[in-house]
């Protein structure tokens, strides 16, 4: 264990994608090893890197302030394998990917493929973990499934995030403020202070960041009503750190942090046959129905034209969102020596969060369908981890044991509501769309009142949509528990054999029902649908927006003909055996090889969404499966003047878990089969001591096969088969360099540069318009249906390049710094989710990236 805690005193420079950093064992000792060493925990325990047979990219808080790396959504700017993108709010909509792969999340019944684990703790939700950077210690990037060692559901990979812990014997601190633009302002800061020395210390860490949004939000008549994309978030963590005569170590945590962002506004891109034909403003809901004026309007589809719209960033809304979130946890880790050669090591943690959002869900400015004040989601988490490891057989074992618990309750209220314009939107909807089926309606009529106009959705006397109301809650309770191992043989010199296995157990709870609902329109809808008064052709439609899915009243059933939202109360349970093979032999240090062999898992569970249950339908989803091979090299060169990892991987997922909007629905479904191939190079080198390379490329192959339906034949699998995975490009590439240099005795300064090059990737669940139950009629077959659908417009993200830059003066102490920044350097416009506009058939709305920041940051160092 010596050589353990040896090896945690090492200093964390140069590893591929990374700068200086440095990493302290619990003990503090001062010793001094090669700078070249970084000691990672991906494998549980203190090991060099170059001698773990993972790829895994190690960034320190070097790095993360050099590239302006505030939190876990900025990582692929230092990882090319890693991606992240989100929809309409901050903490409920993030997906994190690894290699192409990741769980597509709408839908508090979803876990990450990408598990998130800080101080070791397992977070449940990526928007739990989406607080800020500072005082972290390394932020590690576990690439391929992790599940044998790594808690729950890490099918694609896992982040790894350790803050620096106590200092149990020197008094000291650091506070930093940034001034940027969009009026971007930040304070950080620590103290460290010791209370007895050598045995007990307390750390307080603190940061606030606020800045206005990049996209700003206007009404129907063009009049600015707020900003979208802001920030405005503060944490606070506490951290006692001990040690005992007897050896017994460890570290009690306890944080909170809040966040009050108005995100995300939804940008339009290309407009519905509604729009281009007119009707909204014969029918007075003005020329473009609420949404932004085009910027051109030549061609539909036109990429210059969607470019041109994100670069305005205007969208239309009728009301500014509110997202709100606040969270508090404690946790604990506690390390107890057993005698030389054996530890036991216990982290537990509680979490507590809650979030609150309204927006307009239809993305326009006319008031058509909102998601209202006073709904809320609640996650409380609770996890325990209990392992013992050690060593045997001279050091050539090394052995670890270990069992896990978790229990997690999630309650999730929303309180939908359709507006004053629902009434006039549908009745244009219906004149510009379907003036054929439904013969000359007289525009007149449409014009008349608030109310649906004569048209198939008329109904006796008439029914104002806006007072339509309804609150659907959601709960989940889930238990998971599971027994694993891990060992490390080295077999001859050189050569290790790693072996690892978890068993673990699933279980959840979950409910969908209505506490609250005022709707009479749906069941006047049902009533002259069924005396006849709607035509054959158009059912479906008039029942679709009369009973709009969201609002309806939870009364369906197996025997009626509509798929109305039904209430459900069910269980879902599985059980599964996740192990991992390894080889690894290490050549002429510092040069080792490796293959590997991993079963990965991540647990099914409930879609918890009103139409879950419809029409009959399970509202549970599957488990999520992977087996995945890896071979790698990891080398050292030039006396360690550079450093190449190459990764080569294969992984196999069935069961696939996949979350769509339809364009008025939420629906879940598992995908036989997806795959992701590629190659992974990373390197750092220093031709000299002032002057540091470091470059990075992925290329991926994340997608459905030909053959991914297996069996099934439903429109929505079919239609994924021989596309890519959503946001996963097949090349990127990461080249960055830093040039610092000491001037005279008591100063230094520094310039870093870092380069991300992607190319085209896909934004949307389904790359094709999935044809409909008419569409296949007409066709013969869904596979016919699906083979002459036609290509989803503005689904694809054209490659690009974007570049972060940052130069500093600082004290040779680093007792001051002043530094400029830029990120994003040539403000290139990009998107991470494009979708079918809420109700507007034809419509695509996209999600905006971050535009060009600047700014300069003070640091100061006691």
């Amino acid at each position: 264990m010596k050589t353990f805690n040896k090896l945690l005193m090492a200093a964390l420079c140069t590893t591929a994608m990374t700068t200086p950093a440095f990493a302290q064992d619990e003990a503090q000792e001062v010793e001094t090893f090669d700078d070249n060493v970084i000691i990672v925990t991906a494998t549980r325990r203190a090991e060099d890197v170059q001698d773990i047979p993972i790829a895994v990219t190690a960034v320190s808080p070097v790095q993360l302030e050099q590239q302006g790396v505030v939190n876990v959504q900025n990582i692929g700017s230092v990882s090319a394998s890693f991606s992240t993108s989100n929809a309409q709010t901050a903490s409920g909509t993030v997906v994190l990917r690894i290699r192409g792969v990741g769980t597509t999340s709408n839908n508090i019944g979803f876990e990450s493929a990408v598990g998130i684990f800080v101080d070791g703790a397992y977070q449940s939700r990526p928007g739990v973990a989406l607080g800020e950077f500072v005082d972290v210690e390394r932020v590690e990037v576990l690439r391929g499934p992790q599940g044998t060692l790594f808690g729950r559901n890490t099918s694609a990979g896992a982040l790894n995030i350790t803050n620096k812990r106590p200092d149990l014997n020197d008094f000291g601190g650091f506070v930093n403020a940034t001034y940027g633009n969009y009026d971007h302002m930040s304070v950080q800061g620590a103290i460290n202070a010791p209370i007895i020395e050598d045995t007990l210390a307390l750390r307080v860490t603190g940061a606030y960041r606020k800045r206005d949004g990049y996209v700003t939000v206007i009404d129907r008549n063009g009049a600015e009503i707020g900003e979208s994309n802001n920030t405005d978030q503060y944490l606070v963590r506490g951290q006692l750190g001990f040690e005992t005569p007897g050896g017994i170590s460890g570290r009690l945590i306890a944080d909170y942090s809040k966040s009050t962002a108005s995100c995300c506004a939804a940008i339009e891109l290309l407009q519905s046959p509604v729009e281009t034909a007119g009707v909204f403003g014969l029918v007075g809901l003005g020329a473009r129905g609420g949404m932004a004026a085009p910027v051109v309007a030549t061609n539909r589809f036109d990429t210059t034209t969607a470019e041109r719209a994100l670069d305005n960033r205007i969208a239309t809304s009728n009301q500014e969102s509110i997202n709100s979130n606040d969270q508090w946890g404690v946790s604990a880790e506690v390390e107890v020596p057993l005698g030389d050669t054996v530890d036991a090591i216990y982290i537990g943690s509680y979490r507590e969060y809650r979030a609150g959002e309204s927006y307009d869900s239809a993305f326009s400015g006319l008031d058509v369908f909102n998601v209202l004040p006073g709904g809320g989601t609640e996650i409380d988490t609770m996890t325990h981890e209990l392992r013992f490891q050690g060593e045997a057989f001279d050091g050539a074992l090394q052995w670890l044991v270990g069992g896990y618990y978790s229990d997690e309750e999630i309650s999730q209220s929303v309180n939908f509501g359709l507006g004053q314009d629902y009434g006039r939107f549908i009745g244009a909807l219906f004149t510009a769309g379907g003036a054929g089926a439904l013969g000359a309606t007289p525009l007149s009529l449409l014009t008349n009142s608030n109310i649906f106009p004569n048209s198939p959705l008329n109904v006796p006397g008439g029914i104002d949509p806006s007072v339509v109301r309804t609150t659907n809650d959601y709960t989940q309770s889930s238990k998971s528990w599971s027994l694993f191992t891990h060992n490390v043989l080295e077999v001859t010199d050189g050569l290790k054999l790693h072996v690892g296995l978890r068993y673990s157990d699933e279980s959840k709870d979950g409910s969908f029902s209505q506490s609250a609902v005022n709707n009479p329109l749906c069941p006047a809808i049902l009533g002259t649908i069924g005396a006849g008064n709607v035509p054959a052709a158009l059912i479906s439609n008039v029942f679709g927006t009369g009973c709009f899915a969201f609002v309806a009243p939870a009364i369906g059933s197996n025997a009626n003909p509509f798929p109305l939202p039904r209430p459900f109360a069910s269980t879902f349970s599985d059980e599964e055996l996740i192990y991992t093979g390894k080889v690894s032999y290490e050549f002429a240090s510092p040069i080792t090889v490796y293959a590997s062999f991993t079963h990965g898992y991540k647990s099914g569970g409930f879609n918890l969404d009103s139409t879950a249950a419809a029409g009959g339908a399970d509202p549970r989803f599957l488990s999520e499966e992977v087996d995945a091979y890896e071979v790698g090299f990891k080398g050292k060169f030039l006396d360690n003047a550079v450093t190449v990892n190459v990764a080569g991987f294969h992984e196999e997922f069935s069961n696939f878990q996949v979350l769509e909007f339809t364009g008025a629905q939420f629906t879940t479904f598992n995908v036989p089969v997806a795959k992701s191939t590629g190659v992974e190079l990373e390197m750092v080198a220093r031709p000299s001591e002032n002057l540091t390379f470091n470059g990075g490329l992925t290329y991926t192959n994340a997608r459905y096969p030909d053959n991914c339906a297996g069996t099934q034949t439903s429109a929505n699998v079919l239609s994924l088969c021989g596309n890519s995975l959503t946001n996963a490009p097949k090349w990127v590439g990461i080249f960055g360099a830093t040039y610092d240099r000491d001037i005279g005795d008591s100063m230094k300064f520094f310039v870093n540069t870092q380069v991300r090059m992607e190319s085209d990737r896909r934004t949307s669940t389904q790359a094709i318009e999935v044809p409909s139950a008419t569409q296949i009629a007409a066709a013969g077959s869904v596979q016919a249906a699906v083979d002459s659908a036609a290509l989803v417009p503005f689904d694809v993200q054209d490659g690009n390049i974007k570049i972060n830059m940052r130069a500093g003066i600082a004290d040779i102490d680093d007792a001051w710094g002043i530094e400029a920044w830029v990120t994003n350097l040539t403000n290139e416009i990009t998107r991470g989710v494009t979708f079918n506009t809420v109700l507007r058939s034809g419509s695509r709305s996209a999600f905006a990236q971050e535009p060009r920041m600047y700014g300069l940051t003070l640091r100061g160092k006691f």
